[in-house]
């Protein structure tokens, strides 16, 4: 069993991300013990989401390109539409959205953020959920959709919005005290 407090966590967002899906599980998986480290496509400042307009910048400690999965104890990858989108044709993110999948290392994403895992192939045959508007597509990548906070399925979390992030982050943390999943092939 895993403690959080030795946990390294990455955070992989571009500029549009739902400001409060990054915030969150960064400060309460920092507050919680764990490292974290936000990556961006190039490494620099990037500006969130709030509701309606732009909201905060927030720090990146690197580029996505100089990740590695192997430095890593779990992956979280924040929504917003914009976010997600930019990263799912991003070569080095769905590079390491894959790389992590196949270690068995935690992958949570919210809200918008499952369309990675749609677009790495993740989720079919499991269960997942996501932000509502993209439930068909959840769906059509072979997943079974629930309309809950929070669902897991070998490591894979997915949580629906930014009202579930209490949710979100305890079960990043319970996943990762849990440790390394062996997970059946999608």
């Amino acid at each position: 069993m895993a403690d959080i407090r030795q946990a390294k966590i990455l955070i992989i967002a571009t500029n549009g991300f739902e400001q409060s899906e990054l915030e969150v599980p960064r400060d309460q998986l920092r507050a919680a013990g764990a490292q974290v480290t936000i990556a961006s496509p190039d490494g620099k400042e990037i500006k969130g989401w709030q509701h309606t307009d732009w909201g905060r910048p927030a720090a990146v400690d690197l580029a996505i390109k100089d990740t590695k999965e192997r430095d890593y104890t779990a992956l979280v990858i924040p929504g917003g539409v914009m976010n997600p989108d930019k990263l799912r044709v991003d070569e080095s993110a769905m590079k390491l959205v894959k790389d992590f999948l196949a270690s068995g290392k935690v992958v949570a994403a919210v809200c918008h953020g499952p369309w990675l895992l749609v677009q790495a192939d993740a989720l079919r045959g499991r269960q997942a959920t996501s932000y509502p508007s993209i439930r068909k597509d959840v769906e059509n990548a072979g997943a079974r959709w629930l309309d809950e906070s929070v669902v897991v399925d070998d490591g894979i979390i997915t949580s629906r919005k930014p009202d579930d992030l209490d949710a979100f982050v305890k079960k990043i943390i319970e996943e990762v005290e849990e440790g390394r999943h062996y997970r059946r092939a999608a």
